[in-house]
């Protein structure tokens, strides 16, 4: 079996970054990959959430427990029926390009999210039938339905305001790669693969709570180059550390870390409809049903994680309020997964699986490679660098596809932006009206307890079609130099640098 965890070479060694000693106003930050385009409307990575967070502000923002807090909307109110929210603005916001930030500038945004071409926001803000402004710094969104998830939906990118002269001044693609938002940093250089470099916008309305006159976020896919630079003094902050790196850094006391939980998850998404799917595995849930029974999620975490994950099998953890308990994660049974292929009419499967170069995930894929062979199942990986493998994944060229999320506070969010009809992330094309229906009842109910009943609904479907396979739950994991001070986790996993600094 292919060894993929990368030896630290002189080609790898050559990414470590060299610099002299930067200054105190200097923030150097390791990500796992490159953002991608910068535009909030054609964002499809979670870097690019991470290095949008500091130049984009949103109209909402979340807590450190994962409860809507105001951003660029001071306040909201629902009507009586859920079908339209009253936007407040705040009165002290210019874009970057100095122009003013008003509700005429939000409707911009909104509208342009939902019809640019290419737009990974527009499934999200579907809901929204129409944006009125009903004063300079107040906005009414009348939706379609009643959508409490609407909300947190703009705690994210469909959130970000940009600044309407800017966007309409140059291209769609000078736009990504520089856009012109409200937030406390603006781009400085964006070097695709190499680097993204952001600065201080010193007009921003709460300027005074960001030390850093310039962040630089740098592209390192192996999470052993990342540790390598901060060990070596050339990062300040790492993200996505691995598991088994953990326990090295508690026992560094130059080092710090900072683990949070989130309702995060990683899984196998199926390709059932698009032009590179395995007819074998699309047209036969059984073939399907055999994958899922023939690998062993707790021998996965325990080896490839150190135990510090959940094995999970749903979108949400098991320790999570929403989580169906008449699915708990199943143990490993073999010949089950023999009689599943018997049952799809098959003594033996071969599927190709798409997965990113992450020598976590390829171990992953190596584990579970190990045991599908034993029930018939032969598993062939690809490994993909990652921007490569979302365009693959967006165009259906492939048949199976490892893709992660870090979660959403909203349970809807944390299924339907995957699974709905039509949603962006849906690159396997599954489509179920009775899923979608549930979705759209859930969205209009308020109250927990009637949610957590829709949503076991929600599970027990996806566990009857299984459109794709849940492997773990993460959790968020950042190593820091011990000079960096007050650094906090949030339940989506985004960096915020509001209170952080150096001492």
């Amino acid at each position: 079996m292919t060894n993929y965890k990368t030896a630290l070479s002189a080609g790898v060694l050559a990414l470590i970054v060299s610099t002299a000693a930067f200054g105190q106003s200097e923030l150097r930050i390791g990500m796992r990959d490159d953002p991608g385009s910068l535009d909030p409307a054609t964002n499809a990575t979670f870097v690019g959430r991470v290095s949008l967070q500091s130049i984009c502000d949103k109209l909402v923002d979340i807590d450190a427990q994962g409860n809507l807090v105001p951003m660029l909307a001071t306040d909201w109110t629902w009507s009586a029926d859920g079908t339209q929210v009253t936007l407040t603005l705040r009165q002290d916001v210019v874009f970057h390009d100095g122009t003013p930030f008003n509700a005429e500038a939000v409707k911009f945004t909104l509208e342009r999210y939902k019809t640019l071409e290419g737009s990974r926001r527009a499934s999200e803000i579907s809901a929204i039938e129409s944006i009125e402004v009903t004063d300079e710094f107040s906005v009414a969104l009348k939706l379609k339905a009643p959508s409490v998830s609407l909300l947190t939906q703009l705690t994210d990118r469909a959130g970000m305001v940009v600044s309407p002269t800017a966007a309409q001044a140059v291209s769609a693609e000078d736009f990504a790669n520089a856009p012109v938002c409200a937030g406390p940093y603006s781009v400085a250089e964006y070097l695709p693969q190499e680097r993204l470099v952001i600065k201080k916008f010193a007009d921003h309305w709460r300027a005074d709570e960001y030390a850093f006159d310039t962040v630089t976020y740098l592209p390192m896919t192996d999470t052993n180059v990342r540790l390598l630079n901060l060990r070596s003094g050339d990062l300040d902050l790492a993200e996505n550390i691995a598991p088994n790196d953990l326990p090295s850094i508690e026992s560094d006391s130059s080092l710090q870390i900072a683990v949070g939980d989130q309702p995060a998850y990683e899984m196998i998404l199926f390709n059932l409809n698009g032009e590179g799917a395995n007819p074998t595995v699309a047209e036969n849930v059984a073939v399907r049903e055999a994958f899922n029974l023939a690998i062993d999620r707790e021998a996965i975490n325990q080896v490839v994680f150190g135990g510090r994950y959940a094995a999970g099998n749903q979108p949400f953890p098991p320790t999570s309020p929403w989580y169906n308990t008449d699915f708990p994660v199943p143990a490993r049974d073999v010949e089950a997964a023999r009689a599943k292929l018997a049952e799809a009419g098959v003594e033996s499967v071969e599927i190709d699986l798409m997965i990113s170069t992450s020598p976590e995930r390829l171990a992953v894929a190596e584990m579970m490679q190990a045991m599908l062979s034993e029930a018939g199942i032969t598993l062939n990986i690809e490994p993909t660098e990652f921007v490569s493998m979302r365009d693959r994944a967006t165009a259906g060229q492939f048949e199976a596809y490892v893709i992660g999320s870090s979660g959403r506070v909203d349970p809807d969010l944390n299924v339907s932006l995957v699974l709905a009809c039509g949603a962006a992330n849906n690159a396997g094309k599954y489509c179920n009206d009775e899923l979608d229906a549930l979705f759209a009842e859930g969205r209009a109910n308020s109250e927990d307890a009637a949610r957590k009943e829709i949503y076991r609904k929600v599970i027990a479907t996806i566990m009857a079609d299984m459109p794709g396979i849940y492997l773990y739950n993460q959790r968020a994991a950042y190593a820091m130099t011990a000079d960096i001070a007050g650094f906090t986790t949030y339940p989506d996993g985004i960096i915020r640098l509001n209170g952080v600094s150096r001492d």
